[in-house]
């Protein structure tokens, strides 16, 4: 089979619908073409996929729910905080006071920002102005790799205006960076800047952004998960930076410094004193106020929100702003996402499932141990250590049986007090940061959850060794107890699987039991999983996408992880006497996707996944037992030569 025909994972078009394609040719087109030509997309969003489908079920009735709690229509449930919830979610539809008060609320902030006088100045003030625009530089707070019981400060680099560094190469860069800028303009004058002063304060943050964006690390260089483990000493970390005063700026942000710090982009830190210096003080001012302008607008007036549209819209195609009410909704989901999770949870998520689900992943866990047990490339050594980790994974299914600590926390000022959305939310983020900080001296804890139970997701954590499924991804097509079991193990048995292959991918692999950074492997074990890897990394690397090409290694975790997935699943349900079609067909169909081309450009620029499409077709190839289920043979569209065919797990 030539190159061209594999890397579109089927012959024709994977972006256009052919009803009557055979699923030979193209099991994507096969199975979801008829979904393809019927499904639009919202307005307000950029795609139609299986996830959003079922998201959007999920905002509809969650939109009604807090209408209904903040009109008093419904009495309020026993869920720790909720009201905190209903009473920002008021604030923020309430659209007469907002737009009353245009940008009122944000101009004492403006004004400090506006007011540095010099660089000297800046620094001295750089603790308090994080908390109001975020400087160029960040710390955050995390478990240490290499000893996960004990939290760590880690240091990186800031984002930049585009998506991804590698997005300043394309032909679109100067168009979209001319829509920031003509969008920041506006928004600053709004605020009440002075049009030139404006556009003299967009000139120079893009100027700036250009500085970062030759430094900082691109989503590929982020995909090595490892890399980001560069331990050093204070001391050391403080010396290397000359011109910004460090130390001082640590002691005002810490209650106590540590004697370490985690660098997670070292090439950043070699040019630091480069990007902040004297000569560069005008446009870190600029570069500080054009973020804060356009990272906040949306929490003001609708004349704001839809001034800061344009950028937004240029990235994704998005044709329409979301309405006030939805961005209402969503705001609060944002801010109190376990407290709405737990809330979803409570009343979405039936007992019965969560039973059913439990029982499926450890179906899979066993399907795994067997799959290594039986493995022929790897090591009596290596398969037993890679048996310790998988039975010490941590399983959290449906939502948290407790709310994290740092929701009670959070205060919400009523606007009858005198708050507004962005005081209450501009609060809240500074608490998350002091509750953040404070884990410096507590150690790990492993009961939280990284995921909200109405988020439509699934994720393994490599440092704490633990599985999470939301409650909203235990729905079809993933998950339905009407479901055949073989629908079901095409859906969520390979999302299970892929989560739990994830703990073995190239940044897993690296990582013991207990989520710390340690070679458990033998060598030639090691260098073999390299090969393969490599070959995975081959096999999605130059898939020409609509309009943009994927590249192997920035998404060759996820692609491990979905090729251990789909297999294990396939072997549970070949074990079991299930339809293979079904569950190769219900496979395809969890990755249904209509997208918009300017969406496509970001996604594919950021994401460390492949679309979906592609994920559906490519590893259907790799499995011997698709051919057999559908009888493809060698000149079919779908047909990969064997030795082209990648596995790993």
């Amino acid at each position: 089979m030539n190159k061209e025909m594999a890397v579109r994972g089927g012959s024709g078009n994977i972006l256009e619908a052919k009803v009557g394609t055979r699923p030979q040719d193209n099991l994507y087109l096969a199975v979801n073409s008829e979904w393809l030509e019927k499904a639009k997309i919202p307005s307000d969003r950029s795609r139609i996929a299986s996830f959003d489908k079922i998201d959007l079920t999920i905002e509809k009735n969650l939109m009604k729910d807090f209408a209904d709690f903040a009109d008093g229509k419904k009495e309020m449930p026993n869920v720790p905080n909720f009201d905190k919830a209903v009473e920002l979610y008021k604030i923020a539809r309430d659209f007469n006071k907002r737009n009353r008060e245009g940008a009122e609320p944000i101009k004492a902030d403006l004004a400090t920002l506006e007011n540095i006088r010099d660089f000297d100045d800046w620094v001295l003030k750089a603790a308090d102005i994080d908390k109001i625009a975020g400087v160029p530089f960040g710390f955050y707070v995390d478990a240490d790799m290499k000893n996960t019981k004990v939290n760590a400060l880690h240091f990186a680099g800031p984002g930049t205006f585009l998506p991804d560094t590698t997005t300043y190469q394309t032909d679109s860069a100067s168009q979209l960076l001319d829509t920031l800028k003509k969008q920041s303009v506006k928004l600053l004058t709004m605020a009440g800047v002075d049009k030139d002063q404006a556009e003299k304060y967009a000139d120079l943050a893009i100027k700036y952004d250009a500085k970062i964006a030759k430094v900082v690390k691109s989503t590929e260089e982020w995909a090595d998960y490892p890399a980001t483990y560069n331990p050093m000493s204070v001391t050391d970390f403080e010396n290397k930076i000359t011109a910004f005063k460090m130390d001082y700026f640590l002691k005002e942000k810490l209650d106590e410094v540590p004697e370490r710090v985690i660098i997670t982009e070292p090439r950043f830190l070699d040019h630091f004193d480069d990007l902040i210096n004297k000569d560069n003080f005008e446009e870190i001012k600029a570069w500080m106020i054009v973020n804060f302008i356009n990272n906040n607008a949306s929490l003001l007036s609708q004349d704001f929100r839809e001034a800061a549209f344009p950028f937004k819209q240029a990235l994704s195609g998005q044709p329409e702003l979301s309405m006030g009410e939805k961005q209402a909704y969503n705001l609060v989901d944002s801010t109190f996402s376990e407290v709405v999770g737990v809330y979803y949870g409570r009343k979405y998520f039936g007992e019965d499932a969560k039973k059913d689900v439990l029982d499926m992943i450890h179906r899979m866990l066993d399907v795994y141990e067997k799959r290594i047990n039986d493995n022929t490339w790897l090591s009596e050594a290596t398969k037993k250590k890679a048996i310790v980790k998988l039975r010490a994974l941590i399983l959290k299914v449906g939502y948290p049986d407790k709310i994290e600590e740092i929701y009670d926390r959070l205060k919400v000022i009523p606007a009858s007090e005198g708050g507004s959305l962005y005081s209450n939310e501009r609060a809240a983020r500074l608490q998350r940061e002091k509750y953040m900080f404070e884990k410096l001296h507590k150690p790990v804890d492993r009961t939280v959850w990284l995921m909200a139970g109405n988020l439509v997701n699934a994720c393994y954590d490599p440092q704490r060794n633990d599985l999470t499924f939301p409650a909203a991804i235990l729905q079809a097509p993933f998950y339905d107890i009407k479901q055949t079991r073989a629908q079901n193990f095409g859906g969520i048995g390979t999302v299970i699987a892929h989560e739990v292959s994830h703990a073995f991918d190239n940044n897993g692999a690296q990582f013991d039991e207990f989520g710390n950074m340690v070679n458990w492997w033998t060598d030639e074990d090691y260098a073999e999983f390299k090969k393969r890897t490599q070959a995975e990394i081959d096999l999605f690397d130059g898939i020409q996408y609509g309009p943009v090409k994927l590249n192997g290694k920035q998404i060759v975790s996820e692609n491990i992880a979905d090729q251990g997935g789909l297999t294990a699943a396939v072997e549970a349900a070949k074990s079991e006497g299930d339809d293979m079609k079904e569950l190769f067909e219900n496979f395809a169909r969890v990755w249904a996707n209509k997208q918009l081309e300017a969406s496509i450009k970001t996604q594919v620029s950021i994401d460390v996944h492949a679309p979906g499409p592609e994920r559906a077709n490519v590893q259907s190839q790799c499995q011997e037992e698709f051919y057999k289920a559908f009888d493809v043979k060698e000149g079919d569209g779908m047909w990969l030569d064997p030795d082209k065919r990648v596995t790993i797990w």
